[in-house]
């Protein structure tokens, strides 16, 4: 499922394609901007013995959205490490479904219970609104970074729904090695 809105109905393809270039603009350009950062930071500190007034605030913000954007899109692809031995062990397809639907029904469980955790955390930043908590020299608001931890999670459960969705939707596999790679397991 390398690529999963090939496989979703035409209704939810576009906007989930469109959602997953939003989410490779911001995993790039995050990695730019805090490699042009420590660049910088190197230059300026040993090349003219001065610094980059609070760097860290900023780039711990856009790190916070860089790793969860970047969660995500792993959930999307099932690219996220993966230690299976039981995934080896069964060769019947229709156990193997069985077994897949168990583990992304938990999946889904846990991650939806994190999700809901994040919207929690990002309401309660909201509730002490105009005295919101700041870094100390940039005064950022956390809700920016919370914000991004919790779209993370929330995109994380939608495609562990939709993968969910497309395990229920196909059925057991006939071929073992088609269905082993589906779950991420022969990567």
């Amino acid at each position: 499922m390398a690529d999963l809105t090939t496989q979703l109905p035409r209704a939810i393809r576009a906007p989930m394609s469109l959602v997953m270039k939003c989410m490779n603009f911001i995993i790039i350009s995050a990695g730019i901007i805090m490699a042009l950062t420590f660049f910088f930071v190197v230059i300026l500190r040993y090349g003219f013995g001065a610094d980059l007034f609070a760097y860290e605030e900023w780039l711990m913000t856009i790190a916070f959205w860089m790793f969860f954007m970047a969660s995500a899109a792993a959930t999307h692809d099932r690219a996220h490490v993966n230690a299976d031995i039981v995934g080896f062990l069964i060769t019947d397809p229709k156990a193997i479904w069985i077994r897949s639907l168990v583990v992304e029904t938990i999946e889904l469980i846990i991650v939806a219970v994190v999700a809901y955790w994040g919207l929690l955390m990002c309401l309660e930043e909201l509730g002490t609104y105009p005295n919101w908590q700041s870094t100390i020299a940039l005064k950022i608001p956390f809700l920016v970074p919370r914000v991004g931890i919790f779209l993370g999670f929330l995109l994380m459960t939608v495609y562990t729904a939709l993968h969910l969705y497309l395990l229920l939707r196909n059925g057991p596999k006939t071929n073992n090695s088609t269905q082993t790679h589906a779950l991420g397991a022969s990567k």
